[in-house]
């Protein structure tokens, strides 16, 4: 049995985390002595290091964040069943967006590189937002905002090519990180200025103008994508010991 100041050394967080851990509901109500102090049982040790295994990595947020926290809502419940599944999703998820990043970064070498294919074929925001797994209006959005141009034909609709289709690639892996709409527009016009040179594109994003706030929680999307599917491992091999240990 652990007292709050205990269990929260062990974990490694401040005794108020796991105080809102508990008001959140990512591990099982805590019975109080006698005295009215929370008494914590090795099933809180082990859900509040669920819960500090799922969010280890900055870039848990948005979306990847739902899928982490859905996990630790689970192990909350002790539904520890619903929270491997959970995480084996989320571990599939991860590697989605992994592989979405070095595609990203090869394509961004080949525009950087003035390197185009030839039209060949035509798509509409519709067909083009199901190619990205986006919305339409995502995609509308960066329009607006001046991150693509997109060419119309004869008849006056959109017509979207490979090319790009390929830049809206960049631009979604570029949002997954977290950078601005500012920064990526920053990226994409300096690049047009200095195609076929060796343009630093980290540096370019990492530079905002005095007026300018780059939303950004990881420096290297790569490397943090490595660093929480690692995590997404351990849960799993921590969830399925759990499971073997309750049979």
């Amino acid at each position: 049995m652990y007292r709050t100041k205990e269990i929260a050394a062990m974990v490694g967080v401040h005794p108020n985390t796991v105080r809102i851990y508990e008001e959140w509901g990512y591990i099982s109500a805590v019975p109080r002595g006698v005295n009215g102090y929370r008494i914590y049982s090795d099933l809180h040790l082990f859900q509040l290091n669920i819960a500090r295994t799922a969010f280890r990595c900055e870039i848990v947020q948005g979306l990847i964040r739902a899928k982490a926290r859905a996990i630790v809502e689970a192990s909350g419940k002790a539904d520890f069943t619903q929270a491997l599944e959970y995480a084996q999703s989320y571990l599939s998820h991860l590697e989605k967006e992994y592989n979405r990043a070095l595609e990203a970064i090869e394509l961004s070498e080949q525009w950087l590189c003035g390197i185009q294919s030839t039209p060949a074929q035509t798509y509409t925001r519709k067909e083009t937002a199901q190619v990205l797994d986006l919305s339409t209006e995502v995609i509308r959005n960066w329009e607006r905002n001046g991150l693509i141009t997109v060419h119309r034909l004869s008849n006056g609709s959109l017509a979207y090519t490979e090319n790009e289709i390929r830049r809206l690639k960049i631009i979604r892996t570029l949002r997954t990180a977290h950078y601005s709409i500012s920064a990526i527009l920053r990226l994409m016009n300096q690049a047009e200025n200095m195609r076929w040179t060796n343009l630093n594109i980290k540096k370019v994003l990492d530079t905002p103008e005095e007026h300018e706030d780059i939303i950004s929680v990881t420096d290297r999307l790569v490397y943090s994508l490595e660093q929480a599917i690692a995590s997404a491992k351990e849960l799993i091999w921590m969830l399925r010991e759990k499971l073997n240990l309750e049979r």
